[in-house]
């Protein structure tokens, strides 16, 4: 009986956590003139010229090779 009820009391925190991780704080809102600003400012950066140069090559130093002795 007493198992029971810790498992119920956890499955029901367990839930009332879950509601509260979907809510959303009544400061975040849809703001059209932000969004409007954003919008502008990212076709300005796709616009705009940029000259991105090829990546060279990693330079790759040869191997040594492990000396054999003679028997």
């Amino acid at each position: 009986m007493k198992r029971r009820f810790v498992i119920g009391l956890a499955l029901t925190a367990f839930c009332g956590a879950l509601t509260l991780a979907h809510a959303r704080p009544p400061t975040v809102m849809n703001s059209p003139g932000y969004d409007r600003r954003l919008q502008e400012s990212r076709s300005q950066l796709g616009s705009s010229p940029t000259v991105v140069e090829p990546a060279s090559p990693p330079v790759v130093k040869p191997k040594r090779s492990k000396k054999k002795r003679a028997r």
